[in-house]
């Protein structure tokens, strides 16, 4: 039984969802991916797909033998590369998990600047804030901006994502610029609906004195961007990340406030499993992610130093 073109017949028929496909794209006869995927689910000793007359839907067991046996076939085929060519040629798939809004602002110019370096890489990019599992669903590496929990994952460190509270000119010059964590008590604010407490807003001061502010939210949304909009529209004071907002501080159509503040700081990561080997491909674009974003991250540019 030669296993991994047992598996490359698997795949094609997962990719194309049936025997008949797979066989035209392999260029080989129907009997032989039908008598493939018999050998490989009595070596398996597990059914790779649920039959019937018309469909062919995998198992459980099968789609996580498939996320595996692509991302197996991949390596070997870099490995070859590796060997075979004097600078290794990085050449396969990525399949990447990334946080909507940050993943189309700032991960989409990373992108296409290392797809330009390296033209054999397919990238698979799903755009998505939910927590994805990594392995189950086939994943090669996430970008998550979060506080990580202790996890098996191994979490490369890309930048601080800093939170930023501002307003527009005609907003604050109609309601008054707030002079202390108190006096947004008596503001319209704008709340990401996804934290937990969304009610409050965490500072702290120049004592390193965490301060709880009951704020009142006058409009909910779980989407960062949709919040800096309407601050911009002068619907009241948002707090964000400075990556949603930096452009709008430069411009002057939001002014940042309570900036002798601190606001809450978390981090952006690239995460990837825990795997024995890790792929020539991944390893690389994680390095360029941390090369590329090292630093103070080119969106807090414009924010004031805190003052401790």
């Amino acid at each position: 039984m030669d296993r991994f073109e047992n598996m490359r017949a698997f795949i094609r028929v997962v990719e194309t969802g049936s025997i008949s496909g797979a066989a035209d794209r392999l260029g080989v006869a129907k009997s032989a991916v039908s008598r493939r995927l018999k050998e490989l689910e009595a070596h398996l000793g597990v059914e790779l797909f649920h039959r019937t007359t018309r469909s062919m839907n995998l198992t459980d067991s099968g789609r996580a033998f498939y996320h595996q046996s692509v991302r197996i076939l991949d390596d070997v085929l870099e490995a070859e590369l590796a060997t075979s060519q004097a600078h290794g040629t990085l050449k396969g798939s990525l399949k990447i998990a990334l946080p909507s809004t940050f993943g189309l602002m700032h991960m989409g110019p990373a992108i296409n600047e290392f797809s330009k370096a390296h033209p054999q890489i397919e990238f698979d990019l799903d755009f998505n804030d939910r927590e994805v599992d990594l392995i189950q669903e086939g994943f090669d590496l996430a970008i998550r901006i979060a506080k990580l929990p202790d996890s098996s994952l191994i979490a490369r460190h890309l930048a601080p994502i800093r939170m930023v509270m501002c307003a527009s000119p005609d907003y604050l010059e109609q309601m008054g610029k707030p002079q202390s964590p108190d006096d947004l008590k008596e503001h319209e604010c704008l709340v990401y609906s996804l934290l937990r407490d969304f009610e409050y807003w965490h500072l702290t001061d120049s004592s390193d004195r965490d301060i709880k502010v009951k704020i009142h939210p006058c409009l909910k949304a779980s989407t960062g961007e949709f919040l800096k909009d309407a601050a911009v529209e002068g619907r009241g004071i948002v707090l964000v990340p400075s990556f949603i907002a930096y452009k709008e501080i430069e411009s002057g159509t939001l002014v940042p406030v309570l900036e002798d503040y601190k606001t809450p700081q978390i981090d952006a990561y690239a995460i990837y499993p825990q795997t024995r080997h890790l792929s020539q491909r991944v390893r690389a674009f994680v390095d360029f992610l941390v090369k590329r974003f090292e630093g103070t991250p080119y969106w807090d540019c414009c924010l004031k130093k805190p003052m401790y």
